[in-house]
């Protein structure tokens, strides 16, 4: 028998649940798929129905069924099966602590003793649970304890995934479908026994309408009627919103629980997180809408060749085969047949059937493991994130293209080169110490010595520039590679890390020239957090995306206190947004190709970035309420588009910004607005006009704001 604090105290293991902060559930981490739900969360319908069929005297008896029990023994005897007269109460005693299955004695292996011992069990447990808890507690005690097939434990769940709906929502025509697999939950499962799960709803609105809960013509209409199973889905944790953010924030709240006593796949906690659940849409529909059409491209452009390059743009040779290697298949494989043998290299190149990803639906195919590792080699990832910049919290978060078949986020778990994205730290250090954005620089590549070794920048077009004269703004909107350069060696490469860490980069930063034009890997997550500090007025806010966490019983048992400091003045951060804007405004600028339905009546700023072998794309756009963007680019850095031409950020990654944001910007409900960047309170330290500034330069009789010696350093 359980012990007495149990029978008191009954519990079961509950799902925990992720919620979007405007009140969305997001998913659940659990063992068993189940939540709990109170009396007042039934339908009428649905209690009706269950004690119809299960338990008609549930009101009369305390616990056990003496007619019930006589009708069954009967029944029995005379070799005809009529229900086993348990009550509701008897069956909840054998949910909660698993009478037959748990705590057995030496007698349980005698047949003769061992039926009547479990139900000996279940009257005693029956009977306490009847003087502690109320008929309308045991009700609702017994639908969160019960399976419904399906991956759904628990009433909540199974209304949910056979439905759509929350339980008090039930009709009789959907209740009586789900009493019924009571009996037995996939014979009786409408998905998978279609004609056997309307036998049995039948039956159950038979009993309903024999107990008058229903009247006889409603019955006859309602077995007529088809079980609709149009919003059918069993939840799992590659389906549904956000996949790849659950899975981060998954092994944060493992790490949590572990250090707080907590067992997430069981305590029933609530974790309140900071994504909205329409901006989650709009990006996940934007990745959706876009990626497919880059696919296209990718595999026209590689047609009849492999995309996997090295330096020289030769193939790789024996590419697929070692990668293969590193898989677990692989060593499962070799651990079976031994490596290097025929055996091995038959099995690897043995064609099987397998159901594999495709931007057009799942296909079922025969492939051998090498050509399906081949197949999946050449698909395109992305990461996006978009972060309220003032709050610091993350809004919505896609970390890839499908998380049934490619589970690695991209967001916060990978790191790629950020290209010229992060040319913006570069020139925000150089705003830091007053440089003026409309200071005027040639184009013309300087020469680092570094320890010994001679660098000198290419530009995109090629050569070490054109030798023309332009503003430091116009410079960042083009991405002209020299002049960058030239800021970075006058600000020093160490100057530009501390700055990039200072504003939110916590990557590890080499302090080499190169740096200026994003040689070293960095997150998304960090990135669009970098960025954030600009709009937000110098001050950084660490992203964070859980905001609470509560117990079962609703005690708040963490709260977030958002990690923030002041890491640039705001003159600083305002005239990196002035550079930023350029990318939008200046004549060439990588960000002019924006959508006129943002640009209009608004104030935007943008950055694209672009590795050398055009391995990796990035977009990140910078409005007054949103900061958002993200990264494009093959399984590895050897995965990439021939020419730079097709693989540079503004035709990959720029295109998915521009349609999440027009779809924020069409919602009114998120608050999301046009409008300028906020100046700084006691206004700006200098001209951000640059027609005015060049005149200024040019008038004898007033001298320019900033005094620049334009010689560029060789």
């Amino acid at each position: 028998m359980p012990g007495f604090e149990m029978l008191e105290n009954p519990e079961n293991d509950l799902s925990s649940e992720l919620f979007t902060s405007d009140g969305t559930s997001l998913g659940r981490y659990y063992r068993f798929n189940r939540s709990q739900v109170l009396f007042e969360d039934l339908s009428p319908a649905l209690v009706n129905t269950l004690i119809s069929s299960e338990d008609h005297r549930f009101y009369q008896h305390a616990g056990i069924d003496f007619e019930g029990l006589a009708r069954a023994a009967y029944y029995k005897l005379t070799f005809r099966y009529a229900g086993g007269g348990s009550t509701i109460t008897m069956q909840l005693a054998e949910n909660l602590y698993n009478t037959m299955t748990e705590n057995q004695g030496s007698l349980y292996s005698i047949n003769i003793f061992k039926q009547l011992i479990i139900k000996t069990k279940e009257w005693i447990i029956a009977a306490i649970l009847e003087r502690n808890f109320t008929k309308e507690e045991i009700i609702a005690m017994y639908f969160n304890t019960v399976p419904f097939g399906s991956n759904a434990f628990g009433i909540k769940t199974a209304t949910e995934t056979f439905f759509d709906k929350q339980p008090g929502e039930l009709n009789y025509a959907e209740s009586a479908v789900l009493v019924a697999m009571l009996q037995a939950n996939h014979r009786f499962n409408p998905y998978y026994n279609y004609e056997n799960a309307i036998s049995k709803r039948n039956q159950v609105l038979r009993k309903v309408n024999r107990h008058e809960h229903i009247t006889k013509e409603t019955m006859d209409s309602l077995v007529k009627m088809p079980i609709d199973l149009s919003r059918y889905k069993v939840e799992s944790h590659n389906t549904g919103s956000a996949p790849y953010f659950r899975n981060v924030v998954r092994a944060e709240l493992m790490n949590w629980c572990n250090e707080n006593g907590y067992d997430l796949w069981e305590d029933g906690l609530k974790i309140y997180t900071t994504i909205d659940s329409r901006m989650q849409r709009y990006m996940e529909e934007a990745v959706k809408a876009h990626m497919p059409v880059l696919q296209d491209r990718f595999f026209e452009l590689w047609k009849g060749r492999n995309p996997w390059r090295d330096e020289e743009r030769q193939e790789i040779p024996d590419f697929i085969e070692n990668r293969f290697k590193r898989t677990d298949a692989y060593k499962s494989l070799a651990k079976k047949y031994r490596k290097n043998t025929d055996s091995l290299n038959i099995v690897m190149n043995l064609p099987r059937p397998m159901r594999v990803f495709s931007w057009k639906g799942e296909i079922d195919t025969l492939l051998s493991p090498l050509d399906s590792m081949r197949y999946y080699k050449h698909f395109l990832h992305a990461g996006f994130m978009a972060i309220d910049p003032h709050l610091g919290q993350v809004r919505a978060w896609v970390g890839g293209i499908n998380h049934q078949y490619f589970q690695y986020d991209h967001v916060k778990q990978g790191k790629r080169q950020p290209g010229s994205t992060f040319k913006t730290f570069v020139y925000g250090k150089a705003m830091s110490e007053d440089y003026s954005p409309c200071q005027k620089f040639n184009d013309t590549a300087p020469t680092f010595n570094d320890h010994g070794k001679l660098w000198r920048p290419e530009n995109a077009a090629g050569g070490y520039g054109t030798g023309e004269q332009m503003t430091l703004r116009q410079a960042m909107a083009r991405s002209v590679n020299s002049i960058t350069a030239q800021v970075m060696q006058r600000v020093n490469p160490q100057n530009v890390v501390n700055f990039a860490h200072a504003v939110g980069i916590k990557s590890d930063l080499l302090p080499v020239p190169s740096l200026c034009l994003g040689t070293e890997d960095v997150s998304v997550f960090e990135l669009i957090g970098a960025y954030s500090t600009f709009v937000n007025k110098g001050i950084h806010i660490e992203p964070y995306f859980i905001t609470r966490i509560e117990d079962k019983n609703g005690n708040v048992v963490y709260n977030t206190i958002p990690e923030m400091n002041e890491a640039i003045d705001e003159q600083t951060a305002y005239k990196v947004l002035y550079m930023l804007r350029g990318g939008v405004e200046e004549q060439g600028g990588t960000s002019a190709g924006l959508s006129m339905a943002i640009k209009k009546d608004n104030q935007v700023g943008g950055k694209t970035g672009t590795t050398n072998n055009a391995s990796d794309g990035w977009y990140v756009g910078v409005t007054k309420d949103l900061v958002a963007g993200g990264w494009v680019g093959g399984e590895e850095r050897s995965i990439h588009f021939e020419r730079w031409s097709d693989g540079q950020g503004g035709k990959t990654a720029r295109p998915i910004w521009d349609q999440f944001m027009q779809k924020v910007y069409a919602d009114s409900t998120l608050g999301i607005t046009k409008g300028p960047f906020p100046a700084p309170i006691n206004g700006i330290d200098m001209v951000l006009d640059c027609d005015m500034y060049i005149n200024n330069e040019n008038d004898s009789t007033e001298a320019p704001v900033e005094q620049w010696d334009p010689d560029v350093i060789q």
